[in-house]
Formats: C-alpha cells, structure tokens, sequence
C-alpha cells in the first residue's frame, strides 16, 4: 500500500473516531444533565407576629379571699385577697367525697352498692345535732345507694352522712383521716388539711389556690358532677331534700359546695360552663369568707360575668395561610401554607408567639409537607401548638433544555 493511502486511512479513521467520541460524549451529556439532581432552593421564611389579647379584668369581691382557674389551664388564673390557709367550712365535704370515691368508685349514672344504716348512724346523728351541726334524717336499718347517700351528705350538707360515708368505706374516721392525708399528698394539696369529715372543725383548713384545684377534681369525676350539679333530689325514709347551693342554674352554675360557720364565714367553691368561640369553658371558683350567702351570691354572679370576656379563641393559622415560597433557580414557584387551621383558647393578655421552619426543597408536588409553624402560648407553663406546612404548587422538574443549558448550576446540586 503506498504511503499516501495509509495517510488517508489514517486520517479517515481518526475522523470516524473523532465522531464517535463526539456521539458519545453528547450522550453522555445528555445523560449526565437529565439525571443529576437539581439544585435545592431554600425557603423564604414568613415569621408570624406576636398575638396580643386585651388584660382580663375580673369584679372582685369586696371581702374574703377568692380565686378562679378554669379545667386544662394549670393552676389559679386570677386571685384576690390574702390567698391563706383557711377554714372552709362544709367545702371539706368534697374533700371527703372525693376520698371516699377513691376507695370506692362510682361511675357516672351508676347507684352503687346498698349501704345499711344501723343504731351507730343514729347516734352519730345525734352527735352532730349536739355540735349544732347540719343533718339529715337517719333510720335504724334504713337502705340507700351509695349514690343516694352521696346526694344525702352534699345537697343539705349533712354532716352525720359525711362521718356515716367515711366509717363505711374505711371502718373508722380515723381510717378516713389517715386516707385523706395520703390522698391529698398524692394530689400535691399541700395547703390542705382535713382533721374532720364535714368541715365544722376549724383545723379542716385550705387555700384558694388548692380549692381551685379540688374543684377541677370534682367536675372531672362523672359521678360526683352529676350529684353536686342536683337541685334537689326525692330519698327512701328521707324525702326531698335541697341543694344549699343557690346559685345553680344561674349564670351557668352547676356545682360545687357551699360552706358556712361563723369562723369561716360564707363560702362557696363554684363551676359554671360557658362558650369561648367553638371552645367550652369550665371555670372554677371560690370565695370565701362572705358576711351571707346573699351576699356571696350576689358577688360570686358579678365575678363570673366579668371572667368571661377574659377568655379567647384565638386563631392562630386558618388553612392555607402563607407562610413563606420557595423560587428555583428555573423559575418555578410556589407558596408554603399551612395545612389546617389552628386556634387556642386563652386567657387574659396570655403571650403567644411563633416560628417557621422550613426544609430546603428541589422538587415537591402540591400538598408535600415541608416544614412546621410553631406557636407558644403561655409564660410560666407555656404549651405548644403546631401546624404542618406544605407546598400550594408544585416544583416541578425543570426538563431536558434548562439542564443542559445549566450544567454548572447542576454540580452545584
């Protein structure tokens, strides 16, 4: 072959290869840019602002001391007076009541065991008529319910029931003293102290804030809420009887416990349910140390009307509220919104406060969840609502052209 034609081989071959290598290298282009990731796009972030609500600004009773919290908020939301360890009077009832139903339980619309009275329930009567206590009638061989008998010691505040109940279900009142002071360390009522079933001891003592507490207790127990919520009730051997209480079925009134002696005066541990938006209140409350009942009626009514307006609902999200974009470097866009709505009941001028976080995203399809808005409400024992967030549009794949024509941002990817 002559050297010419091996030139021209050569040249021919280097040609063909050099194609090849193009053909190649282009599909191997292509290949790599449709099949690299894109690059993530961050988050711009839309931080909610603080909720303010207006201060609560509750009537107070003139006198005595009084204090209100309401079920699912902890503690006392407000109080007025010195808040010391007192004498309550008949309140120590719920005390006993709720002991008692500790060890033996009664569910809601249940009659419970029947209980016998005997000569010893007779004498007990007389005990207490003799301390110038309040009574019921009892009957030697006389059979009620636990529940009946329940309803015998709270509407008329019998005494001789509250002492007969507790030798029932632990054999001697001081095995009900000794249940009670376990019980109510178990329940952290550390300003509480009962040395007497009925409360017409002046030691059997407590303070708002653990009143508060026993109240939540009593409206939370399906039996005892029912009974103390009664405005009277028809008993075998006793007849009708009578809910001291005359504050029910005013203002929402459905419970709890009055109290008066001439130490601690007139006393009322009170619930009322109320609605706050789409959200149902249960206050509690107490006042204590009145001059009358009417007196501490009248006050008691003033005070919850003006507690009310100190509750709200705020909304903390509605669904698809904006909370942010994303923008890719292609062009796409789309909002960041919340999932669901979301609002908390509040009192007072309670803080609340918010945060966005979101994930850096590269491709989504409307409806992913993306991130999470955080509020805070509360100070001392703040609680946390959050609502999940999520893309209104999708990110969708750039295609084919834009890849190719962005391999660098592509390895940045």
């Amino acid at each position: 072959m002559s050297p010419s034609r091996r030139v021209l081989l050569r040249r021919r071959r280097l040609a063909v290869f050099s194609i090849l290598l193009v053909v190649v290298g282009g599909i191997g282009y292509v290949g790599a840019t449709n099949l690299a990731p894109v690059p993530a796009s961050a988050a711009d972030l839309v931080q909610p602002a603080a909720l303010t609500q207006p201060v609560a600004a509750p009537t107070w009773p003139a006198f005595g001391e009084s204090a209100i919290g309401a079920v699912g908020f902890p503690g006392v939301l407000a109080s007025s007076g010195a808040q010391d360890t007192v004498p309550i009077a008949s309140i120590t009832k719920m005390v006993t009541a709720l002991v008692i139903l500790d060890a033996k339980p009664l569910g809601a619309g249940e009659a419970g065991p029947d209980i016998t009275f005997t000569d010893a329930d007779v004498d007990i009567y007389y005990d207490v008529i003799a301390e110038n206590g309040s009574v019921a009638p009892v009957v030697s061989g006389m059979v009620l319910t636990q529940r009946e008998s329940f309803e015998a010691m709270l509407l008329p505040s019998a005494n001789n029931y509250a002492a007969s109940l507790a030798v029932w279900a632990f054999g001697s009142i001081d095995g009900y003293l000794a249940a009670a002071k376990t019980w109510l360390a178990a329940n952290a009522l550390t300003q509480t102290t009962v040395t007497d079933t009925s409360g017409l001891s002046t030691s059997s003592v407590s303070s708002p804030a653990d009143l508060v507490e026993i109240g939540k207790l009593v409206v939370g127990h399906p039996a005892l809420a029912e009974i103390v919520a009664l405005p009277s009730a028809v008993l075998p051997v006793i007849g009708t009887i009578t809910n001291t209480n005359k504050l029910l079925g005013r203002d929402g009134v459905d419970g709890i416990k009055t109290g008066t002696t001439d130490v601690a005066g007139a006393c009322l541990l009170f619930s009322t349910d109320f609605t706050v938006g789409t959200s149902t209140v249960t206050l509690v409350g107490v006042v204590l140390g009145g001059d009358t009942h009417s007196e501490l009626n009248s006050a008691i009514a003033a005070l919850i009307e003006s507690v009310q307006p100190g509750f709200h609902d705020v909304i903390l999200a509605e669904e698809g509220a904006v909370f942010g974009s994303y923008t890719t470097q292609w062009g796409d866009e789309s909002d960041i919104v919340a999932e669901r709505a979301a609002s908390v009941l509040v009192w007072s001028d309670s803080p609340i406060t918010g945060g966005v976080t979101a994930e850096d995203v590269q491709l989504g399809r409307a409806g992913d969840e993306v991130g999470t808005v955080s509020f805070t409400i509360g100070g001392a024992t703040p609680t946390t609502v959050s609502v999940p967030l999520e893309l209104h549009q999708a990110l969708a794949d750039p295609g084919p052209a834009w890849r190719m024509g962005h391999p660098g941002e592509l390895a940045a990817g």
